[in-house]
């Protein structure tokens, strides 16, 4: 058992590669920043950005995860994510890349109840007119 428990943290390539690439990029600008260099803030900025667009063709190659929890076997970081060429519901990067997932098929809709107005009124029930 982890120290986390027994949940998915989405550990994928996509986030291990975005996470180094981006802490590179903020070593590089915190450098800078001691060192008073704008090419060097620059440089950071950039390799920031790099990591940001990685992570994003990552994802789209499928070494990403979809939002939510995964099934047990895909928890290794090693494992791809399949859906990913079709798009995953409710993501930005996917929406960005124009992979817009299918539509699963609308359900079938209930039986209909009857209209208000065929069913018998109370106080003109069968039992009533018969009264009158």
């Amino acid at each position: 058992m982890s120290a986390h428990g027994d949940v998915d943290l989405g550990h994928t390539v996509a986030g291990w590669t975005g996470t180094a690439m981006g802490l590179l990029g903020l070593c590089v600008t915190g450098l800078a920043v001691v060192t008073v260099s704008p090419p060097l803030a620059l440089a950071g900025a950039g390799i920031v950005a790099a990591a940001a667009a990685a992570t994003w063709a990552l994802h789209l190659l499928g070494w990403g995860k979809p939002s939510g929890p995964r099934p047990r076997e895909e928890w290794s970081w090693k494992v791809r994510d399949r859906a990913a060429r079709q798009g995953h519901p409710d993501c930005l990067g996917c929406r960005m890349a124009g992979r817009r997932p299918t539509a699963a098929a609308a359900p079938e809709p209930a039986a209909a109840a009857p209209e208000p107005a065929a069913l018998p009124h109370p106080a003109t029930g069968p039992e009533v007119v018969a009264a009158r």
